[in-house]
């Protein structure tokens, strides 16, 4: 790990950084000055030259790193990024509980949990750090971009491992719901079992038969969406992004994941032949614009329960969000 950053954070992130090799005896200097093992390092992505001129590189001691800067080795060197422009993600992150501890927030569809990719500032990390004022905050666990529902993140670097173990112990118990279409065929309450792989570089996980289980989920069907005159009503169908076919019944799926693979609980539902509303990749990947947010995914993090690793005591939260979920609702 890095020694704290001599930059204070931007925008709610960190500063990035980077260490010289450690000194190879046979070689120990491989580069003449630092500018030359930077430039090694991050020309194809920054203009070194120009972070150096404008004094965006810095040493531990927060002094710039000057051009004719002799090589080190083991040497720390700090600077920000500079951030892409990012389309605000509409709808509010609404803070659901807030201690010492931790923030349980209850975010909207198509924000990322943490900074990554494409999206950096557009994240709940970035968000909530800057909103509520704790630059170390953390999340516990994550959510898929699109879907919605509820986050834990550690409020400071101490607390954070105690939490995330609890995670890790599986202690956590997880309630998601989720709309799609009823099949009269189908038996429930169903439990789901099978072998999820998420392959690097794909889209999609895939369900690999005859592999011992590694996923469990609970579906049962809650409730079925009101229809009116053969098609769902008005309201059903601006919430589920326009999607709703005439004469196709659909309901609220009450979803309890029991391990927690990569899509398992989109994957679990496609496998039983009833595929979440708006999903952009199951059952086929859809080239959908990344500021395109008219259809949210119909998958909520509802609730969650576990008990404390601190203290012992019982946490209990349920997302504040109406569901079904509506195009731009905050």
């Amino acid at each position: 790990m890095p020694p704290r950053s001599p930059l204070p954070q931007r925008l709610g992130l960190d500063s990035a950084w980077m260490r010289s090799p450690d000194r190879d005896p046979a070689n120990p200097r491989p580069w003449p000055t630092m500018r030359d093992w930077l430039h090694h390092r991050l020309s194809e992505h920054i203009n070194v030259d120009a972070f150096i001129a404008d004094e965006r590189f810095v040493l531990d001691s927060g002094e710039p790193l000057r051009a004719d800067a002799e090589y080190r080795s083991h040497t720390f060197v700090w600077f920000y990024r500079d951030l892409p422009e990012e389309t605000p993600v509409p709808g509010a992150v609404h803070v659901v509980h807030r201690d010492d501890r931790i923030v349980v927030v209850d975010k909207p569809p198509f924000l990322s949990s943490i900074p990554r990719g494409k999206h950096i500032t557009e994240s709940v990390v970035v968000r909530m750090r800057r909103q509520l004022g704790l630059p170390e905050l953390t999340p516990m666990h994550r959510l898929d971009r699109v879907t919605s529902g509820l986050l834990i993140l550690a409020t400071e670097r101490r607390w954070r491992g105690a939490y995330q173990s609890m995670f890790m112990r599986g202690e956590v118990s997880k309630t998601y719901r989720a709309v799609a279409r009823i099949r009269d065929d189908l038996t429930l309450p169903a439990t789901v079992r099978n072998h999820l792989r998420k392959r690097h570089g794909s889209w999609q996980a895939e369900e690999v038969p005859g592999l011992e289980p590694n996923s469990e989920s609970l579906v049962e069907l809650e409730r079925e969406l009101p229809v009116v005159g053969g098609v769902a009503s008005r309201g059903e169908v601006e919430s589920l992004g326009g999607v709703a076919s005439r004469g196709e019944r659909r309901g609220v799926y009450r979803l309890t994941p029991r391990t927690g693979k990569t899509h398992q609980l989109r994957l679990h539902m496609l496998g039983l032949g009833i595929p979440i509303e708006g999903d952009p990749l199951y059952p086929a990947v859809q080239e959908i614009a990344v500021d395109d947010f008219s259809t949210p995914l119909q998958l909520l993090a509802s609730e969650l329960r576990f008990p404390d690793p601190i203290d012992g005591g019982e946490r209990r939260f349920a997302s504040v969000r109406e569901f079904p979920l509506r195009p731009s609702a905050g």
